[in-house]
């Protein structure tokens, strides 16, 4: 493998590892949850699914949550 190769794969790590911390990857893994349980499964866009997220923090019976 090249420098350049190594550079590139390295660089592909690192951006998946960033997009799975900060949380950029749940809507594609979603996605996939509902077409392995239901095919046919109403897709929400990803607003839609945001939304979701979003709503599902915002729940007062779950306590306080920063983030």
């Amino acid at each position: 493998m090249t420098g350049t190769a190594a550079l590139a794969a390295a660089g592909r790590k690192v951006w998946w590892y960033v997009r799975e911390v900060i949380g950029d990857t749940a809507y594609e893994r979603y996605v996939e949850h509902l077409h392995g349980h239901d095919p046919d499964a109403k897709v929400p866009t990803r607003r839609e699914f945001e939304r979701m997220r979003t709503d599902a923090g915002d729940d007062p019976r779950k306590g306080f949550r920063c983030c």
